[in-house]
């Protein structure tokens, strides 16, 4: 099997900052970090965007010199595995990157990837203790990984799905105005922890509101969903619950709008990929999504820190930027110098003691379960131009209202996990 890889310093995102970059560069082996993801496939354009946030926020490390270690500076060096979104081909993918000589494996576009990569993180990492490797996650939502399936080998740098349900529920249930919902998803883990906990938090803060329909469709093969959206409007939902994201949701969300569903979207990922400008006029006022941080949100350090994305990657459909996926590389950064080695075992414990301020926003991770705890934002659709929209998303002429603020103490949620630690 032909496994696609490149490394970023080997391409435009290296060169975009030479000079400077290449007198900034150490001498010393770079620290290769490698990128499982779905770069073709159902999910090509998310796992490509993954890419240049990731690729970004390591060339702003390497700019200032890379890291310190105790053998001297390192810059690090990012690689790409083509997994096609598929468990088997991540797997692969896993061993080709340790052979290669990987020691932080990056993930996070699936959790049922992401849960057979620990799996077999905790295996390797058992049997062949030389080549332990670390596992950095940022987006991989299903509760269960830093809960019941928690490893000293995994940090998450997404909020998990109870967490984003939880900040939707905060809103919705001030809209006084609803009384029905339908819960619509993917069928697969990330999917059924969505449902769950969706009737979960519905029961417990707004028993008032009736569940008219839920449904699990296939992951990123639906290529119509006239039919999903014809079932909603026939029930009389006034809103839906959706994790859906990628192709799964514009296709949801153009279809909608084309039978005249004139509810609420209540989404995790309704924010990029194509779906503001899919949405289109029918979303101003109705589409609610969740994220760690929003490009409108109010503050001087947010606005230099989307315009400096924007001036890297100025092409609309390239507008997809996610502050989380920056703070996972400083905290690597600062976990790296912290342990002054990259071997796993010293550097997942200081891993674990990360606090990340960047862009005006502060995280922590969580030593207990290797959750990040940072703010949660939530915005609603709109305008470019009216009150709160300064920037659009994707050039659609649509973004989001930032509405509400989460801390990250308020945020934060209880958790089940018992980690097992090296000897």
């Amino acid at each position: 099997m032909k496994i696609l890889r490149r490394t970023v310093l080997k391409t435009a995102a290296a060169a975009a900052f030479l000079p400077a970059f290449a007198r900034a560069q150490p001498a010393t082996a770079p620290i290769k970090l490698a990128m499982i993801e779905g770069l073709s496939g159902g999910n090509a354009n998310g796992g490509e965007a993954v890419f240049r946030n990731l690729a970004w926020a390591v060339e702003r490390v390497n700019q200032r010199g890379g890291v310190r270690t105790r053998a001297g500076a390192r810059a690090l060096q990012l690689d790409r595995y083509d997994s096609k979104g598929q468990i088997e081909e991540a797997l692969s993918a896993l061993r080709s990157a340790i052979d290669d000589g990987a020691r932080v494996i990056l993930q996070g576009n699936s959790s049922a990837v992401a849960a057979a990569l620990i799996e077999a993180i905790n295996r390797h990492n058992e049997r062949e203790p030389e080549r332990r490797v670390v596992f950095l996650n940022y987006s991989a939502v299903d509760p269960i990984l830093t809960n019941e399936k928690c490893s000293f080998w995994h940090f998450r740098f997404d909020a998990h799905a109870d967490m984003r349900m939880a900040a939707l529920m905060s809103v919705l249930r001030d809209d006084r105005a609803l009384r029905s919902v339908y819960l619509l998803n993917p069928d697969y883990s990330f999917g059924h922890a969505v449902q769950r906990e969706a009737r979960r938090q519905l029961a417990a803060q707004r028993p008032d509101v009736q569940v008219v329909g839920e449904e699990l469709h296939p992951l990123l093969r639906i290529k119509d969903f006239a039919p999903y959206a014809t079932k909603i409007k026939a029930s009389g939902a006034d809103a839906v619950i959706t994790g859906n994201f990628s192709n799964d949701l514009t296709l949801l969300v153009k279809a909608a709008r084309e039978i005249g569903f004139e509810g609420r979207f209540y989404t995790f990922y309704g924010n990029a990929l194509g779906a503001p400008a899919a949405i289109g006029e029918a979303g101003v006022g109705k589409v609610l999504a969740v994220a760690e941080w929003l490009p409108n949100l109010p503050t001087r350090e947010s606005e230099a820190f989307y315009q400096s994305f924007r001036q890297r990657f100025p092409r609309p459909a390239d507008d997809y930027v996610h502050l989380r996926m920056q703070m996972l590389v400083e905290a690597l950064a600062q976990a790296i110098e912290r342990a002054g080695v990259v071997e796993a075992v010293p550097l997942a414990l200081a891993l674990e003691q990360v606090q990340v301020s960047f862009a005006g926003q502060a995280g922590r991770m969580r030593a207990a379960d290797h959750q990040f705890q940072q703010p949660l934002v939530l915005g609603l659709m709109d305008r470019l131009g009216t009150p709160g929209v300064r920037f659009d998303v994707e050039g659609s002429g649509y973004g989001f209202r930032v509405v509400r603020v989460i801390a990250p103490a308020q945020a934060e949620l209880p958790h089940a996990c018992k980690m097992a630690r090296p000897a």
